[in-house]
């Protein structure tokens, strides 16, 4: 499986416990897993690179467990349990420098761990209902948590007593009620401090931890579902969001408007992630396609039916993404998927009916004896 693995430049994890790889050059997909029997304890939340050199991956299971994948051997190589049971699912997976491990679950268990240890080496309360939690790309000590009533909280691991930053809730609306808040993503803007977050009421906010202000600097709508992910391009200035209804759309950050929207999705937006370099984004999610978007242009490069519904997603910054004008004219570009067929789960408990005769009742029979009685 090393030759296979080597050759994927998307990687993808599944509700069914199923790490996948795809090709975009060779036109191919293939299926990673450790266990013939697959649960729907082994669902994959996050995704994370285990070196710099992108040759491992970190994977964080419903269980508890994070799992490690080699890319140069196609095989899994570690298991490690980060999270105790009845703590809900990670919301983040990353990776710290040297053999640091960062790692977050929604009842609010924000942990460092360190190398063989089976205890955390620092563990920070960010809250509950935690949604998301991100890493910063520059600085690697600072680190940002939202969720369900719990508003954005940006820490410095060196200092974990107590958030660096907290932000205000928004204030009152007109008739002086209380206006809900929920995050469900967020991402550090490059060249600054700012942070954007998107949350479940449609709203897109830019706070700003040297600011004054706790409240955003930055804060308009976009279209009228929950949004449930973003990501960054590399040219700055700008973000994609998608929501529930796989409406998927890149929005200004400097005038709060939108720039274009991605069309091609048919269901709820699970993950996106911006190339690093390249100005494209992938997106993944309840329909079960991986697609890769250019922002350019905003047309649909590539798409692939990987039979799962998908989690989390994540990009090789080292491979080349885009298809240029492989597709043809606006076109998507097919991907084949290998390894075998994948049952869906719901198809393996669904209890098999058959349909019966329905059984004429008691009355039904006397009468019809009468009218052969009168016929006769």
């Amino acid at each position: 499986m090393g030759d296979t693995s080597r050759l994927c430049s998307v990687w993808l994890g599944s509700e069914t416990g199923i790490l996948k790889g795809v090709s975009v050059s060779r036109k191919q997909a293939f299926n990673f897993c450790n266990t013939s029997h697959l649960s729907r304890a082994q669902e994959v939340r996050a995704l994370c690179w285990g070196d710099p050199d992108e040759s491992e991956l970190l994977l964080g299971s419903v269980d508890g467990t994070v799992k490690t994948f080699s890319i140069q051997k196609g095989v899994f190589t570690e298991t490690r349990r980060c999270g105790e049971p009845g703590e809900g699912c990670f919301t983040g997976l990353e990776k710290l420098s040297g053999s640091g491990l960062l790692t977050c679950v929604e009842t609010g268990a924000l942990r460092v761990w360190r190398e063989d240890s089976t205890e955390p080496a620092t563990e920070m309360k960010a809250g509950d209902h935690v949604s998301r939690m991100r890493l910063s790309p520059v600085n690697r000590n600072h680190v940002a948590t939202g969720g369900k009533e719990n508003g954005l909280k940006i820490w410095d691991l060196q200092k974990p007593d107590k958030p660096a930053f907290t932000a205000k809730n928004l204030r009152d609306d007109w008739l002086d009620l209380r206006r809900p808040q929920w995050v469900r993503d967020m991402a550090f803007i490059p060249d600054s401090d700012k942070v954007v977050t998107c949350t479940a009421y449609h709203q897109v906010h830019v706070f700003d931890p040297c600011s004054p202000r706790r409240r955003p600097v930055l804060e308009f709508e976009y279209g009228e579902y929950p949004l449930t992910a973003m990501s960054l391009p590399a040219a700055g200035h700008a973000v994609v969001v998608g929501n529930t209804h796989g409406h998927v759309a890149l929005l200004d950050l400097r005038k709060g408007v939108v720039r274009g929207c991605l069309k091609g999705l048919t269901g709820g937006v699970r993950a996106l992630q911006c190339h690093p370099t390249r100005p494209v984004v992938a997106s993944c999610g309840l329909d079960r396609f991986l697609r890769i978007h250019g922002l350019e242009d905003r047309k649909l490069q590539h798409k692939v039916y990987l039979k799962s519904r998908l989690n989390c997603i994540l990009l090789a910054s080292s491979q080349l993404v885009d298809g240029g004008g492989a597709a043809g004219e606006g076109g998507a570009e097919g991907v084949k998927e290998e390894e075998g067929e994948e049952d869906d789960e719901v198809w393996e408990t669904m209890e098999r009916v058959e349909e019966k005769t329905k059984r004429k009742t008691t009355e039904e029979e006397e009468l019809q004896k009468k009218k052969k009685k009168g016929q006769d």
